[in-house]
């Protein structure tokens, strides 16, 4: 590996390539230490720590929402516009048709993929500077100024519109390192805010209970990047074959081939889907007073309870099959198959093939969905061995939030992902690569 990497930095396009991809997360992190005017810092981080849940999205965006810079949203709008968009191709005909046009209709679906982001963006603001504006730390002094009416409305609009800039930004070098970079850059950005907030989360978890802390870290995170690994790649083949054609006096095409179904066609996305559905009732509860608020808030606000790991796992079981389903709908299989000459031995073409490949891909969706939950709930699971581990009282941190489930299946993704493209770079110019 570290031969393939020399190699590739001895030639000239891929050092370049590998250079501005570096340049660029320079720029994304320098850009997420630039904070939003008028927030009070002090007040925010007390909040932060004291809401295990605002310290987990806090994660993803490598310290910037914790202090509230340009950079506090990151890129999340934009894969929620992608997924909307996704979600809505079988709703809307014109959509489906679009995503079928090549490359003319890709380039329409990103133009309105990028002006559906704003929106949701600023949607995506007011609700995070909203629940925000709400703490109050000591006698009652805010966060950041916040309301649409009076002195307050400009302020307001400014954070604002900072915010949605900032999302536009990230988006912005992603599309750079996409153009000029190795690797996907959309991902590569999400990475960085991910590994970013490494460092402070491990040695704000290691200040107590260092050896016991320091080896669950350790192993948990070796047993989880195997297991992702292993069931990412992780693919059904099933067996393709293709009808000869006769024109003139030659025959073309036959031969066989196979459909690779991988075990998790939906990757994180369900984990973040039942992430909003499942904090979406302390958000509620949050503008209510009393002892079932109060609850409610502990539970699914403070990641507290057996209830609510059950209630996340089976979310993110349900999302898995829901994604999974919309995914292999939007792709139509049994169809393109039969317009190309294609047909599964023993299987007849078109219908009857949809419905063998349904049948497949929920089988092992199985496999995918479980996995994607038991990672899910890894952080509950950690609880209960600290306090049979070190007693009650003695709890505390989580070696298992140090990285999350969903960032560490995107950490390991965009690695897998970036290797991919640089042995095929290499492969080129033979090279031997990563994954050999």
């Amino acid at each position: 590996m570290l031969q393939a990497v020399s190699n590739a930095f001895k030639l000239p396009d891929l050092r370049r390539k590998i250079v501005f991809t570096l340049a660029i997360l320079v720029v994304y992190r320098l850009a997420a230490h630039i904070p939003v005017p008028g927030v009070n810092a002090e007040a925010l981080r007390q909040v932060f720590q004291q809401n295990q849940l605002l310290g987990l999205f806090d994660l993803f965006s490598g310290g910037a929402m914790q202090n509230f810079t340009i950079m506090s949203m990151g890129v999340y709008p934009f894969i929620t516009a992608q997924i909307v968009l996704q979600l809505l191709q079988p709703v809307i005909p014109g959509l489906e048709e679009m995503a079928k046009e090549g490359e003319a209709g890709r380039d329409r679906m990103s133009l309105y993929t990028h002006l559906l982001t704003i929106p949701l963006a600023l949607l995506q603001a007011v609700g995070q500077i909203s629940i925000l504006s709400q703490s109050a730390i000591g006698a009652g002094t805010p966060i950041i100024p916040f309301g649409f009416s009076g002195p307050l409305l400009l302020p307001t609009v400014a954070t604002l519109l900072t915010l949605t800039a900032g999302t536009m930004f990230a988006i912005w070098l992603g599309e750079l390192i996409d153009e000029q970079g190795i690797g996907n850059g959309i991902s590569i950005i999400i990475f960085a805010g991910i590994v970013a907030g490494v460092p402070s989360s491990l040695y704000q978890l290691l200040q107590t209970h260092f050896v016991f802390n320091l080896v669950a870290f350790v192993l948990l995170t070796i047993v989880t990047v195997i297991v992702i690994v292993v069931i990412q790649e992780g693919t059904r083949r099933i067996p393709v074959q293709y009808g000869k054609r006769v024109r003139g006096r030659k025959m073309y095409g036959g031969g066989a081939t196979h459909i690779p179904l991988k075990v998790n066609t939906a990757g994180m996305i369900p984990l973040i889907f039942a992430q909003s559905i499942v904090t979406f009732p302390a958000i509620i509860a949050g503008f209510f007073s009393g002892t079932t608020a109060t609850k409610i808030q502990n539970t699914f606000g403070n990641q507290q309870g057996f209830v609510y790991w059950v209630v996340y796992f089976l979310l993110v079981v349900f999302f898995t099959y829901f994604y999974t389903s919309v995914m292999v709908q939007n792709q139509n299989l049994g169809e393109n198959l039969q317009k190309n000459g294609g047909f599964i031995p023993g299987i007849r073409p078109g219908r009857r093939t949809q419905e063998y490949i349904n049948r497949i891909v929920n089988r092992i969706t199985l496999v995918g969905a479980v996995f994607l939950g038991a990672v899910a709930i890894l952080p509950g699971i950690m609880q209960v061995v600290q306090r049979l581990a070190l007693g009650e009282a003695a709890v505390s941190g989580n070696p298992a939030l140090v990285i999350s489930s969903a960032g560490l299946i995107i950490v390991v993704g965009v690695v897998i992902d970036t290797m991919r493209q640089l042995e095929a770079q290499l492969t080129m110019r033979n090279y031997d690569g990563f994954m050999r």
